[in-house]
């Protein structure tokens, strides 16, 4: 056995036992009072509610998609009925990956609390060593189970001595997709059953609460204020989990896809090291993800805790891309070529380090767009000081123009890393910029633990320093969500791309012909689906806020006392709320992306499927950034008002008319940036992954629909001369 390939899993064993040291850490540290750890159990047990009626759900989804994928595994020769395995194996990982969070950060938030009554550098090494239990546990068990199932099927299907480009590896390979389309499913439902829920309890504590009755968000009067902090953690730890636990995968397994294509049989490894590659560097950069986090520290009250958290991710990124230089060059021959792209392992380190460029210039443009003190959000407090309408115009403003920037630097970081090792080379860029995701999770995860830490010193009336120590790391956190929604959305459109030509290859279809009306009628579909699925998230929060609205007006009415303190608002009645309403309201967006493109697949055959993959990819990056974007800078202008701003010449603070106008622009963001907008990573590579698992199965076939609508052969011949008239005239 390559001792390559067993080091896989063992770097992914390794990641999950330092996982488990730092939980124990966290564990050990002071919950607090009986106050403290009362609120905090509210939060712990109205999650872990959650995440047992959502498991219910997805149980019987996972069944049933389980028994179709294992019987048309038996329907055509490159599948195998063990893609349901895989199927459940991803599902059960995603599952457990969101489970792992959840868990840490209902226990960390509350020592974050605590931690925060001593020392600002305290509270960051707590909430931020929560958050690294989570970003190591999602790329150990990644890493592990990739790693792991991939050693089994290598054995199980290629035989000794046989050519990797050969029918055994592509079956191997297929039936790991399975792996991938499990985590991408879970992670979608998480994500959207999630967002719902966050937002509906958001929402409606910020209007009744705040709003209406005057009383800060996280004040313990509010009924819906527990809702609201066990949705922090559902939606953007367990979503948030289950959502890298998708991308990581589905980014390896395109580079796989891809590499199984290479003939590297020069190689030391048998001709696997394109395949071992993607894997290898997702392991290595799990360690040094690991080891960057001993550099995320401060040491006074004055120093940046954004600076802490940048010291830690540039630390991994730099470490990442000096081992990967070693790894391409220990694994792969001199000399590759694929799909008649000729390139060296010199030109693949340069794609890996264009993919790390990438993902880091994609988090420095979010954070420029969505951070206080720069010049969008600043644009939007201005704009709040002449009411509700020009905040939300000056919000869209913001979202729109952001996506200017890092679509030219995704168009670059494609065009770059294709010119140097062709598809492969785009496929190993976004696995290079996914490596380190370890620590891009671990920073986005200490955000909603710093969020939920103030919540808790709100609710128990600690000294206002508590609260200032914990809004200090919450700004910070909101900033990095942000950042962590563009490095995950880059992620995608990469990584679809490489999907999308790993379908074009097992379809057997050489392109995506637009001049072709079926496929241009598909990339038209394909493009409108994004907003669909928008519509449907941001409607589900809309209807769910109304109900959570009604209830805490009705208990503000209907409970005596409880604006004196004298009585406890029913706080589980919120939670019940939000977890019906992201169960019911979760369905319909996730069968849009699961059945859309296998409905047209089936229906319209190869080549219309991949013109709707193009408009679902194309579409989909523009309204992921535009929500996330454009909700994080609402979100931020509504708290610069909460140290106060300056607006021609006048200074404005909480509870003033700008401060009311920001309100119902962070409003209106909330399931822009939390529901809707991280989505739509999923949605463009689920929809991708689904085409690829289904590919086998619509090559080759006379769709009649697409036949009846293909030019006659004169027309063909003349664009054909328009197109490539070199090849025409030969």
């Amino acid at each position: 056995m390559n001792s390559i390939l067993l080091l896989i899993p063992l770097l992914g064993i390794v990641g999950l036992i330092v996982m488990a040291i730092k939980s124990a850490w966290v564990t050990k540290q002071d919950a607090g009072d009986a106050k403290m750890q009362e609120l905090a159990g509210y939060i712990a047990q109205g999650a872990m509610a959650f995440l047992r009626a959502e498991w219910k759900v997805l149980a019987y989804f996972a069944v049933i998609a389980a028994l179709l994928l294992a019987w048309s595994g038996t329907l055509v020769p490159d599948s195998s009925p063990l893609i349901a395995v895989s199927f459940l194996i991803g599902a059960f990982l995603s599952a457990f990956a969101g489970y792992i969070g959840m868990k840490i950060a209902t226990k960390a938030n509350v020592r974050t609390t605590q931690a925060a009554r001593t020392s600002l550098a305290q509270a960051l090494k707590v909430s931020f060593t929560g958050g690294s239990v989570m970003g190591i546990g999602v790329a150990g068990l990644a890493i592990l189970g990739l790693g792991g199932l991939f050693i089994v099927l290598y054995n199980m299907y290629v035989p000794e001595g046989a050519a990797i480009t050969g029918p055994g590896m592509k079956k191997a390979i297929e039936v790991l997709a399975g792996f991938s389309l499990g985590a991408e499913s879970i992670a979608l439902f998480a994500r959207v059953g999630g967002g719902i829920y966050t937002k509906a309890a958001d929402v409606g504590a910020d209007l009744v609460g705040k709003v209406e009755a005057g009383i800060p968000e996280d004040d313990v009067r509010n009924p819906a204020t527990i809702a609201d902090n066990v949705g922090d953690n559902v939606g953007d730890v367990a979503g948030m989990g289950a959502d890298l636990f998708g991308s990581y995968v589905a980014t390896i397994l395109a580079t796989m896809v891809l590499g199984q294509e290479i003939d590297a049989s020069a190689d030391k490894f048998g001709g696997l090291s394109p395949i071992l590659l993607p894997m290898l560097i997702a392991g290595l950069g799990l360690i040094f993800s690991i080891v960057a986090t001993w550099f995320v520290r401060i040491k006074k009250e004055t120093d940046s805790v954004q600076n802490a958290l940048n010291i830690g991710n540039w630390s991994s990124i730099i470490m990442t891309a000096i081992a990967s230089f070693f790894a391409v060059k220990h694994l792969l021959p001199a000399t590759m070529v694929h799909r008649g792209v000729t390139f060296t392992s010199t030109d693949v380190f340069i794609a890996i380090i264009i993919g790390l460029v990438v993902g880091t210039l994609m988090s420095v443009i979010t954070e420029y767009y969505t951070a206080m003190g720069k010049r969008p959000v600043l644009s939007i407090i201005k704009q709040s000081g002449t009411g509700h309408a020009t905040n939300i115009i000056g919000g869209l403003a913001v979202g729109m123009e952001s996506t200017v920037l890092p679509i030219f630097v995704l168009a670059g970081g494609i065009m770059g890393s294709y010119a140097f090792a062709g598809l492969y080379g785009v496929a190993i860029a976004a696995a290079g910029m996914m490596a380190t995701t370890a620590m891009q999770l671990a920073i986005d995860a200490f955000g909603p633990i710093a969020d939920n830490a103030g919540g808790i010193a709100e609710m128990s009336q600690l000294p206002e320093e508590v609260r200032h120590r914990t809004d200090n790391l919450d700004a910070v956190g909101n900033t990095t969500a942000a950042t962590g929604k563009g490095f995950a959305i880059a992620s995608a459109a990469l990584t679809s791309l490489a999907l999308f030509a790993a379908f074009v290859g097992i379809s057997g279809i050489s392109s995506i012909d637009i001049y072709k009306a079926p496929v241009l009628a598909g990339l038209f579909v394909g493009g409108m689906i994004p907003f669909i699925f928008s519509s449907l998230a941001i409607a589900a929060v809309g209807r769910a806020a109304m109900d959570m609205v009604n209830e805490v007006r009705r208990q503000f009415r209907e409970i005596p006392g409880i604006m004196e303190y004298k009585a406890k608002p029913e706080y589980e009645k919120c939670v019940a709320i939000s977890t019906a309403a992201s169960i019911r309201e979760m369905i319909a967006p996730g069968a849009i992306a699961l059945l859309a493109p296998v409905i047209v697949g089936f229906t319209f055959g190869p080549e219309v499927l991949g013109g709707l993959l193009a408009g679902v990819t194309v579409s989909g990056v523009l309204m992921g950034m535009f929500q996330s974007n454009a909700g994080g800078a609402w979100d931020n202008a509504k708290k610069s008002f909460e140290k106060g701003v300056e607006i021609n010449g006048q200074m404005y603070y909480k509870k003033s008319e700008p401060h009311k106008a920001s309100v119902t622009g962070d409003t209106v963001g909330d399931p822009f940036k939390d529901t809707s907008g991280p989505s739509m990573n999923i949605l463009i590579k689920l929809t991708s992954i689904v085409a690829l698992i289904i590919a086998p199965h619509i090559a080759h076939k006379d769709h009649s629909a697409a036949a009846l609508a293909t030019p006659a052969k004169a027309n063909t011949e003349v664009v054909s001369a328009i197109v490539a008239p070199e090849k025409s005239a030969q």
